[in-house]
């Protein structure tokens, strides 16, 4: 289970990028969506940004019927939206196309020129309103942590969703460790990596096509299972397809031997110097 703020959370959840935009996909997203939350997902990440409200609509529509205590709702905004009153205009339309009074984290999804400070007021008086729970932050690095750290009411951010997966390793030189040492979960977005859609060649990896046989799991499964292999990492995998959904569910009850951990080491190495922070 990952902790994020005070509510305890299965380790994976549903991430919803580029889900809403095909009608014809439609049915089947709110289907793999509905699918998760009755088999013990509760987290569900959307963004503003997603098909510019399609997302949230989709994810709207699917938690309808759904005890709204039972799922924990992230929405991200827009860092041109990050000074008022555009935030409180941002946030009421997130809210009204999700169909819901309160989101429970919501993030600003990049580092904006608005001064963090006025942004983290506004998100301060947000959470005493009851319109969210918690905030945080995504694609933030090292810098952007610490100058939020020292900003008043920046220790209260929940949460900093960045890419991590894998092939994808450089936050464990700074970031995550920095993370980890003052408490702040990390969420991370395509800890499937994608696939190999940007050239990895993951899935024909030998290493985890060895690994994934030894645990009866996909190379996906593998790579997911990886991620949140620390009780401090919450996973947002997309995925329209309930079986898909499953598989991932399925993941999280893979534990990995010191052997695996220092053969997928060996075959995707951990960064040695700093990186850039890694962004799609």
């Amino acid at each position: 289970m990952v902790q994020l703020g005070n509510k305890s959370l299965f380790p994976i959840g549903m991430g919803t990028w580029h889900m809403g935009d095909s009608p014809a996909k439609r049915k089947q997203e709110i289907e793999a969506l509905r699918y998760g939350l009755e088999n013990g997902i509760e987290v569900i990440d959307t963004a503003e940004m997603y098909g510019e409200g399609n997302s949230e609509q989709l994810v709207g529509e699917a938690i309808q019927d759904v005890n709204r205590e039972d799922i924990y709702l992230i929405s991200k905004f827009y860092p041109f939206h990050a000074q008022q009153p555009e935030l409180e205009k941002a946030l009421e339309d997130s809210l009204n196309r999700l169909g819901t009074e309160y989101l429970d984290l919501y993030l600003l999804h990049w580092k904006s020129s608005t001064p963090l400070a006025e942004t983290i007021e506004a998100l301060e008086k947000f959470v005493k309103e009851g319109r969210i729970r918690a905030w945080g932050v995504s694609n933030f690095d090292v810098k952007d942590v610490e100058g939020m750290w020292e900003v008043k009411g920046g220790e209260n951010s929940t949460a900093n969703q960045v890419l991590y997966n894998i092939a994808s390793r450089g936050i464990e030189y700074d970031l995550l460790p920095l993370q980890r040492n003052r408490g702040l979960p990390t969420i991370a977005y395509s800890p499937a990596a994608q696939g190999d859609t940007r050239g990895d060649k993951i899935t024909s990896n030998k290493v985890l096509q060895e690994i994934a046989r030894a645990h009866n799991a996909t190379v996906f499964q593998v790579m997911l299972a990886w991620t949140i292999r620390h009780d401090d990492v919450l996973a947002i995998p997309q995925s329209s397809d309930p079986k898909h959904i499953q598989e991932n569910i399925d993941a999280a009850r893979i534990n990995f031997s010191e052997e695996e951990l220092q053969q997928i080491d060996k075959a995707f190495p951990a960064p040695k110097r700093k990186m850039p922070l890694d962004i799609i």
